[in-house]
């Protein structure tokens, strides 16, 4: 396959998973209305998933013994701890809203770089943040005294939060498991000995296993009213079987999405992919205003705006695991395991 050819169809793969991503609060907000708890709604995606997923899990088995610590985060963070948050934040307030908060993630990453471990970063990445904060006053209109439900704000936030913590781990992780100062990360599979890379897939497939272990506890899906899959749910004025919409998110929000998402990184530089990435808060807004009809101000779609603006280049600037004395001095092009995880990491909570 040609160069312009392999480009064209990961950008096309790229388009295809942001869109998939974006669909899943639209298509889980109406269970949740429905009656269904946003805890069991997390459950039931985290688990069909898993399911689905099984054969990757038994082809990467050997990363249960390389790298648990790194299944586990991502699990029990990036997969359990995003997707409750995120699940129970549009239980409360506008799909488009909170994932516009969850953006936020690239730049607390930023904040906890430089002020805990007060490492430098660059003019570009604190005009990154800047405009991430920024907008996102103008998203939540703090004009108007916070017009949005203050635990759903703070429940997205915490969603932010979640893939926060996931870095730090992965970050402490790189440091203990390649000696600190090697300038690679041993969290995501960049470091030199290509025995301990891990596969995306393979991470995510085992995410999803962690994660329902996790969820199963915390959610109790044995009292969930399963009767409310067999009716139907409201979509925008719509009845549409509860089951389609779930299988809507299983399938096509989650399982489809990691895939192409993770081919669209193979295909195409990170930094490309992850300018798509970033169409999926403007996918699922708009979504949720054509099906949802849950309308946005014109303030709160510029500030929209500077707030995807500002994650984008926050999240260009992000370091990965500790290579060099200044954050955020850019990463260099081409896909490997650690940009794929890393994309899928940023975008595990829609």
């Amino acid at each position: 396959m040609h160069a312009s050819e392999k480009r064209s169809a990961g950008l096309g793969l790229a388009l295809g998973s942001a869109f998939a991503f974006g669909g899943s609060g639209v298509a889980a907000k109406p269970l949740i209305e429905a009656g269904l708890d946003p805890l069991h709604t997390v459950w039931l995606r985290v688990a069909g998933s898993a399911l689905v997923m099984l054969p990757l899990a038994w082809r990467h088995r050997d990363l249960v013994r390389r790298r648990p610590a790194l299944l586990a985060g991502f699990g029990l963070l990036a997969v359990a701890g995003v997707q409750a948050c995120y699940f129970a934040a549009i239980s409360r307030i506008p799909v488009g809203v909170a994932l516009l908060i969850e953006y936020l993630a690239p730049a607390l990453v930023l904040g906890w770089v430089r002020f805990v471990q007060r490492r430098p970063v660059t003019r570009a990445a604190a005009v990154g943040v800047v405009l991430a904060v920024g907008g996102l006053a103008c998203v939540v209109e703090v004009w108007a005294g916070l017009g949005f439900d203050a635990v759903g704000l703070l429940l997205a936030l915490g969603a932010a939060c979640c893939q926060v913590g996931y870095f730090v781990l992965s970050d402490q992780g790189g440091g203990s498991e390649h000696g600190g100062d090697s300038g690679q990360g041993g969290d995501l599979g960049q470091g030199g000995d290509a025995t301990n890379r891990a596969d995306p897939l393979g991470v995510i497939a085992y995410g999803l296993l962690v994660g329902t272990a996790v969820l199963t506890v915390i959610a109790r899906p044995w009292a969930m009213e399963w009767r409310l899959l067999m009716g139907s749910a409201d979509l925008g004025g719509t009845r549409v079987p509860a089951v389609l919409l779930l299988c809507w998110v299983v399938l096509i929000a989650t399982v489809l999405a990691y895939i192409t998402g993770v081919v669209a990184v193979r295909r195409l530089s990170p930094q490309v992919a992850g300018v798509v990435a970033c169409l999926e808060a403007v996918i699922a807004t708009v979504l949720a205003w054509v099906l949802l009809h849950e309308h946005l101000s014109l303030p709160q779609i510029l500030g929209g705006a500077v707030v995807l603006a500002g994650a984008f280049i926050a999240q260009s600037q992000t370091p990965r695991p500790p290579s060099g004395p200044v954050a955020g001095s850019g990463t260099g092009d081409g896909a490997d395991p650690a940009a794929e995880t890393q994309l899928a990491r940023e975008r595990s909570g829609s």
